[in-house]
């Protein structure tokens, strides 16, 4: 203010002076009067170039003045860069934020007051079946039409509901769980959430209860009823005889199925195995061999059970788990082939370097419908006679905990009324050649029964 103030009084002085010098003492009023108007005028374009600057809010273009417009400039120039990199720094922020959003595996969709869509991140959209430009300022209540969800909204309820996902199918059920948050001014936040797997394993669970509930009370029916009778009626040596061997029966099937429940339980609580135990292939496929010659000679069925001789591989992993996987999926061939039927085993090598264990059989064949689901506890695609052949419903599932412990595959490929072909495919990592031979004997039918 003092440069500015004696600048002034400068400009005064110099036109006083003029004036005096032209006109004596009536011009240096008028000098000085002329000269004030002047620097006036001066310092208004000045002011009107910072101001024009300062509209354009540019920091381009900065003009070149001095005095306290200089000062003025360079202030205006600091808050405007200070601006600017605050502006930067919360588009940065925001952007951040909303990537976070973007990666959230739930979904995200911001309503306006009106229930329009403002904004909505990939997960909602793939969830709900949204458009992320075609149907942004779409009401929310237009695109989700699921009467469960349209009394949600309109109640204004704050509690999450479960409704079907816009592409589930009965084949492939999807089940989304959404919830609505008021923020703001009216506005809404709307999350979702894919439950499809936490429905599905809570069907499971309830299924998995009440299948092991029946599988366990019919026995016990039978072997109540039994004892009932050996207790209460006079009965000769051959009918004692034969109610205890019934049972038996019943005692043995119920044991069976706590075994097998056991099994799943430790595969499922147990690490996974490692790769330090290697077991032949030929000695897993001898195993298989006569398990199923036994099993064979139990039901009084007669098969044609051919082995092909194992490559002479090993494969590391746990030989128990191993041995009870190959074995369930020969044991179950055995279970459903009617009797004259054939069975044909084999290991084989993969181009890629992979080994494949498979059991093909000359059965009746499985729908495809039941395929998918199989390795389901208790999942049967005909209850009466897989209990008539003794099996309890969780051998194909110890087989898929088995596969998955050992990074392998199940594959299933069956026709009805022209038999089916299980296989195990095993990745290269576990499979490695043994320095000698010890290959099985070579492949032969043998009539079992």
């Amino acid at each position: 203010m003092a440069s500015r103030f004696f600048s002034f009084l400068c400009w005064q002085l110099g036109g006083g002076l003029v004036g005096w010098w032209l006109a004596h003492d009536k011009g240096a009023m008028g000098g000085i009067v002329a000269a004030a108007l002047g620097w006036l005028a001066l310092d208004s374009a000045r002011g009107a170039r910072v101001l024009a600057w300062l509209r354009r809010a540019d920091m381009t273009g900065i003009p070149s003045v001095a005095g306290l417009w200089a000062e003025v400039v360079d202030r205006a120039r600091r808050a405007l860069r200070l601006r600017e990199q605050e502006a930067a720094e919360s588009a940065r922020r925001l952007q951040e934020f909303l990537s976070a959003i973007q990666a959230s595996p739930n979904g995200v969709v911001l309503l306006d007051p009106h229930g329009r869509i403002e904004w909505s991140n990939q997960t909602a959209a793939e969830q709900f079946g949204f458009d992320l430009q075609r149907d942004m300022m779409q009401q929310i209540a237009n695109l989700v039409r699921d009467p469960a969800f349209t009394a949600y909204y309109q109640s204004a309820g704050d509690q999450e509901i479960v409704i079907a996902g816009p592409r589930s199918s009965p084949s492939r059920p999807a089940k989304l769980s959404v919830q609505l948050h008021p923020y703001g001014e009216g506005r809404k936040l709307l999350l979702s959430r894919d439950v499809t797997a936490v429905e599905q394993a809570d069907v499971m669970r309830r299924d998995f209860v009440a299948n092991v509930s029946h599988e366990i009370r019919t026995p016990l029916t039978v072997l109540a009823g039994f004892v009932e009778t050996l207790q209460n009626l006079p009965l000769d040596d051959e009918e004692r005889a034969r109610y205890l061997g019934l049972m038996s029966q019943q005692a043995h099937r119920m044991q069976t199925l706590v075994n097998d429940l056991l099994t799943l339980s430790r595969l499922e609580g147990s690490p996974l195995p490692g790769v330090g135990e290697w077991t032949p292939a030929a000695v897993l496929m001898a195993q298989c061999q006569q398990e199923a010659q036994g099993l064979s000679a139990v039901l009084g069925k007669v098969h044609a059970l051919i082995f092909e001789p194992a490559p002479a591989v090993e494969i590391s992993g746990s030989p128990h788990e191993l041995q009870s996987a190959l074995s369930n999926l020969v044991s179950n061939a055995v279970r459903y082939t009617p009797a004259r039927g054939s069975i044909h085993v084999q290991w084989g090598q993969l181009a890629d370097g992979r080994g494949e264990f498979s059991v093909r059989d000359s059965g009746p064949g499985i729908a495809p419908e039941h395929i998918s689901r199989l390795t389901e506890r208790f999942y049967r695609v005909d209850r009466s006679r897989s209990r008539e052949t003794g099996g309890t419903g969780l051998g194909l599932a110890i087989v898929k905990h088995v596969v998955q412990r050992h990074g392998a595959e199940l594959k299933i490929d069956s026709t009805p009324g022209a038999g089916s072909t299980f296989a195990i495919e095993f990745p290269a990592g576990r499979l490695r050649v043994l320095s000698r031979d010890t290959t099985a004997p070579h492949a032969k039918e043998l009539p079992a029964g």
